[in-house]
């Protein structure tokens, strides 16, 4: 009797045995154990594509998973998030996919679904990679991300290595402009069912219920405005005004086909595998697919911005550890490379000094005189931005920059504490 084929057959063919598409590092031996005991994964978002990537990942043998989503499981998402039953609706979408795929996938999996609101994790925490004396990142110290999205039958992927690929602010440019409408359209000549949805949105809905702020995710505030552009529609003959395009109109819901889930999440899942084992060459670096009229595909190696706000490593200064924020802004007009003039500075997000208006001025002015490397909680590093004016004569402008700030340490002690007698 011929022997069950294993589920793992096909990973096996990759993690199991060398070839030439290898890189530097793929070791055959300790691979496919350490892939399910020491990768973590986060995937963020469990809709239609995070479903679908939820259940590739835990069956390519990713054992320790971690799903957030502050949404709910509503009716309308039944069709194509798979993970979902209709006893399953008013629930977190995160703990029930979690609860779902570790029934499904037979395997010692740990997975958590996290429904908690993300206030403040600020982009420079995950781009925690450190630079070399060439800018260049130290690939230990790089963590990972692939993105995914999708759009009826069109849908991308990426690859992010943070200081070593495009990051979002170097493509800002690839995300389409949001569809406004100019209130005295929706005020006076509609011409759409979704200029009355949003004049009952917008417009009605404060004059009806004045001081009370809508809710998108209450089901009775939608079938307000649902019926209050149903009327509107009505009255300038304007048709399609339907719950769900009113849905899709105030929550901009973006439309979802599951196929063209289940292909960009498997290119996703695909880049995971390969940068966590070396077992192919990643991505280079965007992926599009189309599927609107027969089957394209497409990939652009798109070009990091070196002076990247985000993910650039900045322009390098030493500084000593007695150095005050006053002296640091002076140093600015004289940089080669800056020279900055009326320069505000923050750190981390914190405003240490605002050089305009003259209240923040007068706010932040007592910062002058203390020293930056205090400012900066005693790090040894940082990252600071400044915003001022840049240039020589009449062709100076705005501008803002990355500074990548370094305090000189003597065997681990500071110029301060030495001044202090240690």
């Amino acid at each position: 009797m011929a022997e069950p084929i294993s589920r793992s057959r096909d990973l096996d063919k990759l993690l199991l045995r060398p070839g030439h598409l290898v890189l530097i590092g793929f070791d055959v031996v300790k691979l496919r154990d350490d892939l399910q005991e020491y990768v973590r994964i986060l995937v963020v978002g469990a809709g239609g594509l995070g479903c679908e990537l939820l259940k590739d990942l835990a069956l390519s043998g990713f054992r320790n998973l971690e799903v957030i989503d502050m949404d709910r499981i509503e009716v309308s998402n039944l069709n194509r998030q798979f993970l979902f039953r209709l006893e399953d609706v008013g629930k977190p979408k995160a703990e029930v996919a979690a609860k779902r795929v570790m029934e499904r996938v037979s395997g010692p999996h740990e997975i958590k679904g996290l429904f908690v609101l993300l206030v403040a994790v600020k982009y420079d925490h995950w781009d925690k990679a450190k630079y070399d004396s060439n800018d260049q990142p130290l690939e230990e110290t790089v963590k990972p991300m692939i993105d995914g999205g999708t759009e009826g039958f069109k849908g991308h992927a990426r690859v992010i290595l943070p200081g070593m690929t495009p990051c979002f602010e170097c493509t800002i440019w690839l995300f389409p402009p949001q569809v406004k409408f100019p209130l005295c359209t929706l005020a006076e000549t509609p011409r759409t069912a979704a200029h009355c949805i949003e004049y009952a949105h917008l417009i009605k809905w404060d004059e009806v219920h004045s001081g009370k702020s809508f809710d998108p995710d209450n089901p009775e505030h939608m079938q307000w405005v649902y019926l209050e552009a149903a009327k509107r529609a009505q009255l300038f003959g304007i048709p399609g005004v339907t719950y769900s395009l009113t849905q899709g109109v105030v929550k901009n819901i973006i439309p979802a086909i599951a196929s063209t889930n289940a292909i960009i999440s498997a290119a996703c899942a695909l880049e995971t595998l390969k940068i966590v084992s070396g077992c192919s060459k990643t991505l280079s670096n965007y992926l599009t697919y189309n599927g609107v009229e027969g089957l394209h595909t497409k990939v652009t190696e798109f070009v990091k911005d070196k002076d990247c706000l985000v993910c650039g490593p900045g322009i390098l200064i030493e500084l000593e550890t007695s150095v005050t924020l006053k002296m640091f802004i002076d140093q600015l007009e004289d940089h080669p490379k800056l020279l900055i003039s009326g320069a505000s500075v923050t750190v981390r997000g914190k405003n240490l000094y605002m050089a305009a208006p003259p209240l923040l001025e007068e706010m932040t002015r007592s910062n002058l005189g203390l020293p930056l490397f205090e400012l900066m909680d005693k790090s040894r590093t940082g990252i600071v931005h400044v915003s001022g004016t840049a240039g020589k004569g009449d062709k100076r402008q705005s501008c803002l920059r990355k500074l990548r700030v370094a305090f000189k340490v003597v065997d681990g002690i500071t110029d301060t504490d030495m001044a202090g007698g240690a």
